[in-house]
C-alpha cells in the first residue's frame, strides 16, 4: 500500500497525529496491516500499543499491553535526577517498579558511569525491560531482578539513587483518561487512595539507600501534601519539589533524616 493511502486510511481513524506516528515509526504498512491498526484507533487504543514503540526522552523503547506506555510527565522524574548528577559519577540507581525500563535506562545513558538494577512484580513487565535494556546495549550495566518494594530484600549493595514512579491512581479516581484502559492496572492503581505504594517504599527504602543518597518518586496530582507527611513521619526529609511542564508537582526528592 502507498503511504499516502495508509495516511489517509490511519487519519480518518485516528487523527493526523496517529497517521504521522504511524506512518513515519517505519512499521509495516501493508493493506492488511493499515487495516487492522485502523480498527485499533477506532476502538481507542493508544499509538504506542499499536506500533509497540513510545519515544521518552530521547530514546525509542518497546512497549506493550503489559507495561506503562513511558509518558512525558515522568521525563520530569529523570530530569531531576540528571540535574542533581552533574558532579557526581557512576551513581548506582535502583528502579522500583521499572515497567519498560525508560527511567532506569535514560538516567544510565545519561549520568556518566551510571549503573544500576531495575525491578518489578511483574514478570512480562521485566521481559519487556530486559529487551530495552538489551537493544540500548546496556545488559552489562543494568541488571534485573523480579520482586517487588513492599519485600525488605537485602540486593548487597546500597544505592546513591532510587527512583520510582509507582502505582498512584485511586481506584475511584475519574480522571483517567481512556487511553490508559489498555494499560495494565497494578501500574495504575493503588489501595490507600492511591498512597499505598508510597508508604511501602517509605517503610523499607531506607534500608537500600546510602546515608547521603536521594530518593525520587513521581506523584499524581494534588498527593503531594500527603506523601511529604507519610515521609517525613517514616524518617526522611523532604529535599526539594519538582512541577511538570503543566506546572502540577510532579516530584518529589527525600534523603534519610540525619539524627
Amino acid at each position: 500500500m502507498k503511504i499516502n493511502q495508509a495516511f489517509a486510511i490511519l487519519q480518518a481513524s485516528g487523527g493526523i497525529r496517529a497517521a504521522r506516528i504511524i506512518t513515519e515509526s517505519g512499521v509495516k504498512l501493508s493493506r492488511f496491516s493499515v487495516w487492522r491498526m485502523s480498527r485499533q484507533l477506532r476502538r481507542g487504543i493508544p499509538v504506542a500499543k499499536i506500533i509497540h514503540q513510545k519515544w521518552f526522552y530521547g530514546i525509542k523503547f518497546y512497549t506493550n499491553r503489559h507495561t506503562l506506555d513511558p509518558r512525558p510527565d515522568t521525563e520530569t522524574l529523570v530530569s531531576a535526577v540528571i540535574s542533581d548528577c552533574i558532579l557526581n559519577t557512576s551513581p548506582c540507581i535502583l528502579d522500583l517498579g521499572t515497567g519498560t525500563g525508560c527511567i532506569i535506562c535514560s538516567l544510565v545513558k545519561n549520568i556518566h558511569g551510571a549503573t544500576g538494577i531495575a525491578i518489578d512484580k511483574s514478570r512480562r513487565a521485566l521481559k519487556v525491560a530486559k529487551r530495552n535494556i538489551n537493544n540500548l546495549g546496556m545488559n552489562d550495566k543494568i541488571k534485573t531482578k523480579l520482586t517487588t518494594f513492599d519485600t525488605p530484600h537485602n540486593y548487597g549493595t546500597k544505592f546513591d539513587i532510587i527512583v520510582s514512579n509507582p502505582p498512584y491512581i485511586a481506584h475511584n479516581d475519574t480522571r483517567v483518561n481512556d487511553g490508559a484502559q489498555h494499560d495494565p492496572d497494578m501500574a495504575l492503581y493503588a489501595e490507600d487512595n492511591g498512597l499505598a505504594a508510597y508508604k511501602s517504599i517509605a517503610k523499607h527504602a531506607k534500608n537500600w539507600i546510602k546515608d547521603d543518597g536521594k530518593l525520587y518518586l513521581e506523584i499524581g496530582i494534588d498527593q503531594g501534601t500527603d506523601i511529604k507527611i507519610i515521609f517525613m513521619q517514616n524518617g526522611w526529609d523532604l529535599v526539594k519539589n519538582e512541577y511538570d511542564l503543566g506546572g502540577v508537582e510532579r516530584v518529589l526528592v527525600f534523603q534519610k533524616a540525619q539524627l
